[in-house]
């Protein structure tokens, strides 16, 4: 039974959302406190965070960070106001997963969790390359989830392996923003282009591709995107 965290200071809401989780077979537990929550978050036993930003005692982008920093990599979900565009950003930015404005359809959030646990759980291909003429080239290894050099390993989110399946199976195809919000975010919502935007430059910095010219993730002015696999 996958095990659901909600870190959320609104107990109506905790009620509500926790008895609709319940109902659809999910475990549920909550926490009211930042503090609280992010010591239950890092028992690691979760299958999901949804996580508030606004918290009493730790807020919640504090406690995505210190989450990864910890190298606890359980999918994020994080709950925003609507006016909290530049906190959406910042959380995409240190790991979380998706976001979800306040107030919500129940029916989105279930879609929201199906998509994210499923994607954290579909296990993808190990592409190894070596190329000794060139600067090393990295690792990608999407069914464990990292990026790997020589001596440093960078952790990849679900959303990021989700991007990385696509670009492999369009490898050297301009794909557009729009396309890659529709595929690979998969539902419709009021994410904007800068989300997919935050994702490409994490996984740039990850695969140490942040050249003037970049060699695996170009971008296409005005269109989107094109991905070239590490040593083809």
């Amino acid at each position: 039974m996958k095990k659901i965290l909600m870190i959320e200071d609104e107990p109506g809401l905790v009620m509500t959302v926790g008895d609709r989780l319940e109902a659809e077979g999910y475990r549920f537990s909550s926490r009211l406190n930042g503090l609280e929550g992010e010591k239950e978050a890092r028992k690691g036993d979760n299958s999901l965070i949804i996580l508030d930003i606004m918290l009493p005692g730790k807020d919640g982008l504090s406690i995505c960070k210190a989450l990864r920093e910890a190298k606890i990599f359980t999918p994020v979900l994080m709950l925003t106001a609507k006016s909290q565009i530049d906190d959406r950003v910042a959380g995409l930015k240190i790991g979380a997963d998706d976001y979800l404005c306040k107030p919500f359809d129940m029916q989105e959030l279930l879609a929201r969790i199906e998509a994210l646990i499923r994607r954290t759980e579909t296990p993808g291909p190990t592409v190894v390359v070596n190329d000794p003429d060139e600067r090393e080239i990295p690792t990608i290894d999407m069914e464990r989830g990292y990026i790997s050099f020589t001596n440093r390993k960078y952790p990849l989110s679900a959303q990021e392996i989700k991007l990385l399946h696509y670009f492999y199976d369009h490898a050297d195809r301009i794909i557009s923003r729009d396309e890659l919000l529709h595929t690979v975010w998969g539902y419709d919502s009021n994410i904007t282009t800068r989300t997919v935007d935050v994702h490409i430059a994490r996984i740039r910095q990850k695969l140490e591709d942040v050249n003037d010219v970049p060699k695996y993730i170009h971008t296409i002015r005005g269109i989107g995107y094109k991905f070239t696999p590490p040593g083809a």
